[in-house]
């Protein structure tokens, strides 16, 4: 599997189809269980027809978390190859103020963890994002999102 990152506004909007969501909860890093894995992963998932992409970072955070109150912000657009397809999505970085109720859905578990987990779903991207999110992170001190 190819990764590839881009800077933003070099990947047109309508070509993006998922959002990921490096997030920040108390200072600790906020992984989720998918009900059907053992394995931890970034929040995130697939657009839905007629949604801005931040639309779809907004929802799944909630969706997959119960987050209500983040500060929300866009780090890079990236592609994953697998040589028979290439798909966009963008990366984003949120610092998470309050969490409510999760609501039903495909999670099962939401934990906090001080570094990137051991288990994750989707070895060969995660690490990569984390990387690209730890870089990002250490830039906006100054934006006081740190």
């Amino acid at each position: 599997m190819k990764i590839q990152f881009y800077d933003m506004g070099l990947v047109n909007e309508n070509e993006l189809k998922f959002a990921v969501i490096s997030t920040i909860y108390k200072d600790k890093w906020l992984y989720v269980r998918h009900k059907d894995r053992k394995s931890w992963e970034i929040p995130g998932g697939h657009r839905e027809p007629g949604e801005l992409i931040i639309e779809t970072a907004k929802r799944e955070l909630f969706e997959e978390t119960g987050c209500k109150i983040v500060d929300l912000v866009p780090i890079c657009d990236y592609s994953m190859d697998d040589s028979t397809s290439k798909v966009f999505g963008r990366l984003y970085f949120a610092k998470v103020k309050e969490i409510g109720q999760m609501p039903i859905s495909e999670i099962d578990e939401v934990k906090l963890f001080n570094n990137l987990p051991n288990n994750l779903t989707y070895f060969e991207v995660q690490p990569k994002l984390f990387e690209k999110t730890l870089a990002f992170f250490e830039h906006c001190k100054d934006l006081h999102l740190k």
